[in-house]
Order: structure tokens, then C-alpha cells, then sequence
């Protein structure tokens, strides 16, 4: 394990956050750090207030100050705290049912294959409806009503997505934030691994947020929206230790897809997210002339890849049998779990090697989930419902 936080953009942000909120220094997380657990108690929306409301987000001033703010009524509301090893504070801005308890130190656990694993539940592209992600997650056993962890030692997959499109994405990120500490305390893990709109946002590229957040705090604090997730922000260091490729039993989990192509880059799953998160922070023409980060973060890279559902012209082809068992031969897996390309319900592809489980919220009117359980793979519908997909022995290599 080690801490993965950089510095690569110390100088412009702090120049205008320290504008903002007086600023004295930046925060690096130390392996060395408290063993204090992060404590988020979703946020209760149900104080009325304005549909631009948004936060909180944390900056971290040093490693004993930070300063924590919404977007309220149209304004920014702030606090400043000073501590020693652990942020505690109770949310405001019609916030006021939340705590919130943040270790100084990050430890970022880089595990990133894991096995004999009895029970994973997968859902992916939230894209911001916090609601419908509570609503199936509560019906499917995997937290209770109040929304504490219920799944034991099981894990929780999200594969990727929940930024952008929908006007919840904040509340989204705090309550898997959460959920995480709630997982490792009762021996289960949360794994939130990194989809295309993550990066797109790390990245600055802002095509698709929600109007609430470019005319709301955005606008009101004139910082860009990308800014909320730098390095020297909570959700930003929280961000930046995600993964892009996991394995758990002889499943992979990926946003978009990985092909044959990719195994020249890096055949390792830990090697992939290596490069991920070294090139986050890379500037565009670092990206341009690093072969191997431009090809990770590109149309064939595993955060975009759509060929297991169908060609894209001038760029890829449809992917063949032979070339799926090729990339499950190299990474000892039977099957691969994707979001990202849209299906009408979740289901097998390719004699049940691919499972595609992005199914759009419009489609049905709540998300779908998958459920692998011992051995056996189901649909889950927003109200908890299972169907069998297939037996096991039927699909993999």
C-alpha cells in the first residue's frame, strides 16, 4: 500500500483557491497516517432549499486545516476547521443530518485481485440519480433503510460512471464514499472503479455535467467544475486512489472493455491502473507523446472500448470469439464484466464470456444490477427481483 496523492497542480489551483479561502499549504497523505475511519451519513434533501444547492466539497488548506463549503441559496457557504489527524464535522446547508469524519491520511489499499469471494453485487453508469442507485442497492439487500451496509462480506461493484448527466452526482460520491468504510469494517469491500466520465472530469472535459453545477457553484464561486476534484480536494485524493480494472474469483471488472490490443500496452490488471493514475494529472501533450497512456485513455483504452457490442467505423472492429478468450486466457479469468455500451437488460454476450450490465434508467424506469453468487450469475431489477441468468459451468473458458 502506499498514498497516491500528487502535486502536479499545486500552483494554479492553490493560486485561486487561496483567493478564495486564504490558503496556507496543501495536504499529502501519509502512509503513516491515523487509523480513524471515514464516517458520511447520507445526506438528508428533504429541508427544501435551492435546486442549485451542492456539497459539501473539502479543501484541504494543510495537514491540519481545511475548509468545508456548499453552494447554499445561492451562495458559498464556508467553514474553516483546524485539527490533528481526523476532519470531523457536522454538514450545513440543509445538511444538518449528516456527519462527516475524514482521515488526514489516505492509505490507498492497491489490492486489486481478490478471491473466494461469495457474493458480488454490480451495477454501473449511475450517472448522478442517487435515488434509483439507494432505491436497488436497499431492495437488493445490499444496505437497509437507512442506508447502512447490509451485504456482510460481500462486495459491491460500481463499474464506472457516476459523474455527469444527472444533478445528484455529489451526493452519489459522498454516500459510496461512506459505504466504503461501512464495507471494511464489516469485512465486505467496495470497489467504485473509474469510467470514462471520471476521467472526462479529472481531465477538464465538461461535455456532459449537469446545468445545476456549471450555473450554480460553479458560476457562483468562479472556479471550474473539474477544480472540485483536484488533488488538493477530498473527493479529488479520494478519487485519484480508484482503480480501473479489478478481479475478483475469475471475474474482471472494467468500464468499457479490454481487447488484444491492449495486452501490448500492459497485460497486468495492476499494470493498467498504474498507467490510469500516472497519466490523470499528465498534461495534454504528456498524453499525446506517451504511447502508452494515450492508447489507455483512447477509443480501445478500457475505459472506452465498445467493441464487444459492435464496430466502430474507422476505429475498431467487433471483437471475435477467439479475440475474447485471448484476453481472458491472459488475465486467468472466465468472464468479463462491462457497463459503458448500452444494452436493454443486463446479459450475457460471446457464450456468456461478456457480461453487459448498463442498462439505461429510461429504458425500464430503475437500474438494473448483476449478482454473482456463488457461481451462478442473475439479473437484478430495481425492486430486488433475481432472474437466473445461466448455470454455472456454462459460460467462461
Amino acid at each position: 500500500m502506499r498514498e497516491y496523492i500528487t502535486e502536479k497542480y499545486a500552483g494554479l489551483i492553490i493560486f485561486w483557491l487561496t483567493l478564495i479561502f486564504g490558503s496556507v499549504g496543501l495536504v499529502f497523505a501519509q502512509a503513516t497516517g491515523s487509523s480513524a475511519t471515514a464516517v458520511v451519513i447520507a445526506k438528508d434533501t428533504t429541508g427544501g432549499g435551492s435546486a442549485l444547492d451542492d456539497g459539501p466539497h473539502v479543501f484541504w488548506r494543510s495537514a491540519g486545516s481545511a475548509t468545508v463549503f456548499y453552494h447554499c441559496n445561492g451562495q458559498i457557504d464556508k467553514r474553516d476547521f483546524t485539527f490533528r489527524d481526523t476532519l470531523r464535522f457536522r454538514g450545513f446547508c440543509g445538511d444538518s443530518m449528516a456527519e462527516y469524519v475524514i482521515p488526514v491520511n489516505m492509505i490507498i489499499d492497491e489490492t486489486c485481485i481478490f478471491e473466494d469471494i461469495s457474493k458480488i453485487f454490480v451495477i454501473s453508469d449511475i450517472h448522478g440519480e442517487y435515488d434509483y442507485l439507494v432505491d436497488i442497492l436497499t431492495n437488493s439487500g445490499v444496505i437497509d433503510s437507512r442506508g447502512r451496509w447490509t451485504w456482510g462480506e460481500g462486495h459491491l461493484v460500481i463499474d464506472g460512471d457516476i459523474f455527469d448527466r444527472g444533478d445528484r452526482v455529489t451526493e452519489c460520491l459522498w454516500f459510496i464514499y461512506r459505504l466504503e468504510q461501512e464495507a471494511d469494517r464489516a469485512g465486505g469491500k467496495v470497489h467504485y472503479l473509474l469510467g470514462n466520465h471520471e476521467l472526462m472530469i479529472l481531465r477538464g472535459d465538461k461535455r456532459y455535467v449537469n446545468e445545476k453545477y456549471l450555473e450554480g457553484v460553479v458560476k457562483t464561486i468562479r472556479i471550474r467544475y473539474e477544480d472540485l476534484f483536484s488533488p488538493e480536494m477530498e473527493l479529488g485524493r479520494w478519487l485519484r486512489s480508484k482503480p480501473t480494472v479489478i478481479k475478483i474469483n475469475e471475474i474482471i471488472f472494467v468500464h468499457g472493455g479490454l481487447n488484444p490490443v491492449a495486452l501490448q500496452f500492459c497485460g497486468t490488471v495492476a499494470g493498467i491502473n498504474e498507467i490510469v493514475r500516472r497519466g490523470i494529472d499528465m498534461r495534454s501533450s504528456g498524453v499525446a507523446f506517451n504511447d502508452t497512456v494515450n492508447f489507455m485513455f483512447g477509443s480501445m483504452g478500457p475505459l472506452w472500448y465498445r467493441g464487444y457490442h459492435y464496430a466502430m467505423e474507422d476505429k475498431y472492429p467487433l471483437i471475435t470469439p477467439d479475440e475474447i478468450v485471448r484476453v481472458l486466457t491472459s488475465f486467468d479469468a472466465r468472464t468479463i464484466v462491462v457497463g459503458h455500451s448500452e444494452v436493454d437488460s443486463v446479459t450475457g454476450l460471446f457464450d456468456n464470456r461478456i457480461m453487459a450490465i448498463d442498462v439505461p434508467l429510461e429504458t425500464i424506469g430503475s437500474f438494473q444490477a448483476l449478482l454473482w453468487h456463488d457461481g451462478r450469475f442473475y439479473r437484478v431489477h430495481g425492486d430486488g427481483r433475481r432472474q437466473l441468468l445461466f448455470q454455472p459451468g456454462s459460460y467462461g473458458k
